[in-house]
């Protein structure tokens, strides 16, 4: 800096450091605009996520180590957590735009204007390459508009805060006049969400190149904002494809155009960005099983989200209550019922070897059983991440007053530590109000758990009621879990090899309660099915001299006529029938394998 233009100190060269924080600054604007980008998100498809995914893009953008003077280290850091952490059409359009821009740079400590101006040229090419059909009036084309305006200042400017000022204009012009070149954005009258997102991250660079002030750029590192606006509800097309379907290839040689070809007749709106060695992936889709089994075969896929749009429109426009509930697939309730009552459900992982799925989206219970049995590993459970957990709270938390997650128990699983610690930052450095709570059970238990508080909303209750009433019912319920086999238990290291051996030899049917820890404990002992049943049974009965039963689910592995036993039995002494019978997650079946079947009841 030898100068000042227009009270500005002049900066003739960008380096690592420069791009970094001008990189958080634009991450700050996106993360103050994603509950505006959310409402005005009508294409491709009117989910109301284009804010939360940028934003969760920036995310891991920012959460990368800050990098030293070179341009080409910082490039390359920023480009490869970009794609990593990349959400939904714009964000991977935008992090397949960085990786060119790291790609094309040399080893060069710094660049100058026309360096840069020819190097974000070329990075729009790799953009258009990753979107299987372009379309023009989105954020590709505000890139390119601005791309071509910096081009067009490099030898008249060789200053980069006037270059961004300037550009920056004309990326304004261009996001204004994608309104007109497409008609659902006329029709909305609003803008696009992504070219505008884009926008918005260059005014946070602009910001940053005219104040310089580091510190408060800094802090961005531990903010999470969200703001909403107010637009009146769009009117919207029907949604083609269901499912909004990413993944994270890693290898050697990946080709992205062998991939495309075989994944373009599973849906549409495909983006492929990434490099030979990491591919992310995006398509809409009606058969997310049926695409990852395709994925599986270049790779490791070491990223899967499935995200159901159709609930997010509905969730945006037609919102039933005013507080979200939050749980996770071990609740095992009917998706009927989650699509009802717009439960916001988080998927655990079941992983064979270094393959893994996401709980009932990307593995359904027929494909768990037949990979149970022919799989030379047996399967583990992992609960979702921090990040999973922050990007759905995010996103929760711009379309509900307030939300509550209510997660199987912390006896088994670390679902309920890792949403908490989530909803705790993310409660701190916003104003979003999120309670989660241990429901100290599992499947039905859980599931009747939310059915509850379900109805308490259909009744108006507020949030501060509900969340001191929960408690009281997870305390509430008995849950008899019934294995065919104690095979899978051993197998998963859950009981003793020479248990296992001496349940066998003694044809030993075992019933298995969750206490009020919600920890798995032997309940009884029994030699036949038939035998089980009627322990149950006298069990049930008892219980039910001194309390009320409020609802009793029954939940299953590949055994619905065991399932339709229990259920027989049951009604005749509760004059009740199942709230639901249901297919049981692949995370339980993994530890109690085929066969099993889990009677719940929860009382008064």
């Amino acid at each position: 800096m030898d100068k000042t233009v227009e009270g500005f100190s002049e900066v003739r060269f960008l380096d690592g450091k420069q791009l970094y924080y001008s990189f958080l600054a634009g991450a700050k604007k996106i993360f103050e605009e994603q509950g505006l980008l959310n409402k005005i998100n009508v294409f491709p498809v009117a989910d109301a996520d284009t804010g939360t995914n940028l934003a969760s893009t920036m995310r891991s953008i920012i959460g990368t180590t800050i990098p030293t003077d070179n341009i080409k280290t910082a490039a390359v850091a920023i480009a490869d957590a970009a794609l990593v952490g990349a959400r939904g059409n714009s964000g991977i359009i935008f992090a397949q735009f960085l990786y060119g821009f790291s790609n094309e740079i040399a080893s060069e400590e710094n660049l100058d204007t026309r360096k840069f101006a020819e190097i974000i040229r070329k990075a729009v090419t790799y953009a258009y390459e990753a979107i299987a059909n372009p379309v023009e009036g989105t954020m590709i084309t505000v890139i390119k508009a601005w791309a071509d305006c910096i081009y067009a200042l490099k030898d008249l400017i060789d200053d980069f805060i006037r270059l961004i000022i300037e550009s920056y204009q004309k990326a304004m012009e261009a996001v204004a006049e994608t309104t007109n070149r497409m008609e659902v954005l006329k029709k909305a009258n609003v803008v696009d969400a992504g070219a505008k997102g884009f926008v918005f991250f260059l005014e946070g660079m602009v910001e940053y190149f005219k104040h310089q002030q580091i510190r408060k750029i800094l802090a961005v590192r531990n903010v999470v904002k969200i703001r909403e606006e107010a637009i009146e509800e769009i009117d919207h097309d029907i949604i083609s494809f269901r499912y909004c379907a990413e993944a994270l290839i890693t290898g050697e040689g990946l080709v992205r155009v062998k991939v495309a070809n075989r994944i373009k007749n599973l849906g549409d709106s495909m983006v492929i960005a990434g490099s030979p060695k990491k591919l992310r992936i995006h398509l809409h889709t009606d058969k997310p099983t049926d695409l990852f089994s395709e994925l599986y075969s270049f790779g490791t896929l070491t990223y899967q989200k499935v995200d159901d749009m159709v609930m997010q429109n509905q969730l945006a426009h037609h919102r039933r209550y005013p507080i979200g509930i939050l749980t996770d697939s071990c609740c095992d309730l009917p998706k009927s019922v989650i699509d009802q009552h717009q439960i916001q459900v988080m998927p655990l992982s079941i992983h064979f070897g270094e393959t893994f799925f996401l709980d009932r989206l990307t593995l359904n219970p027929q494909r768990f059983l037949h990979l149970l049995e022919t799989s030379p590993v047996h399967p583990t459970t992992a609960q979702p991440t921090y990040q999973d957990f922050a990007n759905r709270l995010n996103y929760a938390a711009s379309h509900f007053d307030s939300v509550i997650a209510i997660h199987m128990t912390s006896g088994m699983s670390g679902t309920y530590s890792a949403c908490d610690k989530a909803a705790r930052d993310i409660s701190e450095n916003s104003q979003a109000k999120i309670d989660v709570i241990d429901s100290h059970t599992i499947t039905g238990g859980l599931g009747m758990i939310i059915l509850r508080a379900i109805d308490a909303l259909e009744k108006k209750m507020s949030h501060d009621e509900l969340v001191s009433q929960i408690p009281q019912w997870t305390g509430k319920i008995s849950t008899f879990m019934c294995p065919k086999t104690m095979k899978y238990a051993v197998r998963g290291g859950r009981v003793s090899p020479l248990k296992g051996k001496m349940a066998q030899w003694l044809r030993i049917k075992p019933i298995i309660g969750v206490n009020m820890e919600g920890k798995s404990f032997p309940l009884a002992t029994t030699y036949s099915d038939r035998g089980r049943l009627n322990t149950v049974i006298r069990r049930l009965k008892k219980e039910m001299e001194h309390q009320q039963m409020w609802g009793y689910t029954i939940t299953h592995v590949n055994n619905f006529r065991g399932a339709e036993g229990f259920a027989a039995e049951v009604e005749k002494i509760s004059g009740k029938k199942p709230l639901y019978m249901e297919e049981s997650s692949p995370v339980l079946a993994a530890h109690t394998g085929p066969g099993t079947v889990c009677l719940s009841v929860l009382y008064e």
